[in-house]
């Protein structure tokens, strides 16, 4: 591990900081202390600062030298509606929220960087260090391009990265083209005519209708979608009824899909509506169905992917950045900036020893030994994309 001596130095400060923004979660949106804590630490450390980008974005601004080249580098600040199972000192103080995702973590490596890069700039051109809200189900990402981010803050190439638990510490992981899913919402009403329970005959059972909708849903994935095109249909709430003894007139269901293929999006939202349209009229029942679209794949571009690479093998070794990883079939809107620029999107690990555990996970924490790491990462990234002009 060949990590940068000027930032392991400060290991320790980036562990305060870090904790410090664990104790204090906010959700999307909501982020005011966790946006006023980056946006102080980044004027401390000399940056131009910008507040307020799609509400509680924050971004921070490096130029150095005489060239005019530029480049993003995106964290993420927001938290998760979870209580914290944690019992350490700096668990939430923060009741039903808590950083489940460790973008506590990621705010902090990206910190650690723009102090280095700033007391040590060997580079030459812009860095724009993105700090984003609201990644979790809320757009905050496509909410600051709407805000106009790459009009004030024009790069050529931006750059994301995530914790993985389970990856060990140390290693990185990368692929060219999709890293993660599409995440599509839907939601499904079927209506029939409530009667009393004693007397079905009556009336038309949405229950029943909507059991056969739901088993029918399991054949989209298994019969129609391209067995070589990865996809997920998973229906999450099933609601109907109050009462022991009366049919309700009503159920909704909700769910979402995942893939990597905009074709397969079609084909699942078209299908979604017409299995459960044929079934209802076939049983005497109406529908209304609702279908959203909410993050599209997560899909590096070459080049960018291959400079990422290089820096972390620069960091980690070249035994220790995987270069072909599954893709995940979680979902990231960081999608929306690689829709607007080239960029790429890497996996770091933050451990897999005793205790360690998924993400948006009760008894999550970020682990502190990665902070260096993922600081390093970034900034061999700046120097490696925006060398020194001879």
């Amino acid at each position: 591990m060949k990590l940068i001596d000027e930032i392991v130095s400060f290991q320790g400060e980036m562990k305060q900081w870090r904790r410090d923004i664990h104790a204090h979660p906010e959700m999307a949106f909501e982020e005011h202390r966790t946006a006023r804590v980056v946006a102080e630490k980044l004027r401390s450390f000399g940056l131009d600062v910008q507040e307020g980008i799609a509400g509680t974005g924050v971004v921070g601004t490096l130029q150095k030298g005489r060239g005019n080249r530029a480049i993003g580098l995106r964290a993420d600040l927001d938290a998760l509606p979870i209580l914290e199972s944690n019992e350490f000192p700096h668990k939430s103080t923060n009741p039903g929220v808590m950083h489940a995702c460790g973008h506590d973590g990621h705010t902090c490596m990206l910190l650690g960087a723009a102090k280095y890069l700033a007391a040590h700039p060997r580079f030459e051109g812009i860095v724009h260090f993105i700090f984003q809200p609201a990644e979790e189900n809320e757009g905050g990402g496509r909410a600051m391009i709407e805000d106009g981010l790459f009009e004030k803050f024009p790069v050529e190439a931006v750059y994301g990265m995530h914790n993985i638990p389970g990856l060990p510490v140390g290693k990185f992981a990368i692929r060219p083209g999709p890293m993660m899913a599409a995440f599509d919402i839907f939601n499904l009403t079927v209506i029939g005519k409530g009667v009393h329970a004693a007397m079905p005959h009556l009336g038309v059972d949405p229950i029943v209708i909507a059991t056969k909708i739901v088993e029918a849903y399991q054949n989209i994935v298994s019969r129609m979608v391209d067995p070589q095109d990865a996809a997920v249909v998973s229906v999450t709430q099933f609601h109907a009824g109050d009462a022991y003894n009366v049919i309700a007139d009503k159920v909704e269901i909700s769910g979402c899909t995942r893939c990597f293929s905009p074709k397969v999006q079609v084909l699942m939202e078209k299908k979604l509506q017409s299995i459960a349209e044929g079934i209802a009229s076939a049983y005497g029942a109406t529908i209304t169905f609702r279908y959203e679209r909410r993050y599209p794949p997560t899909v590096n571009s070459e080049l960018e992917t291959g400079v990422a690479a290089k820096a972390a093998t620069e960091i980690a070794g070249v035994k220790n950045v995987n270069l072909n990883p599954k893709p995940a079939m979680g979902s990231e809107d960081f999608a929306y900036m690689l829709q607007e620029k080239p960029g790429a999107y890497i996996w770091i690990g933050n451990g897999d020893g005793e205790g360690s555990c998924m993400v948006h996970n009760s008894n999550y924490d970020f682990n502190d030994e990665i902070l260096s790491i993922g600081a390093s990462y970034w900034s061999r990234l700046v120097e490696s994309e925006l060398p020194e002009l001879a």
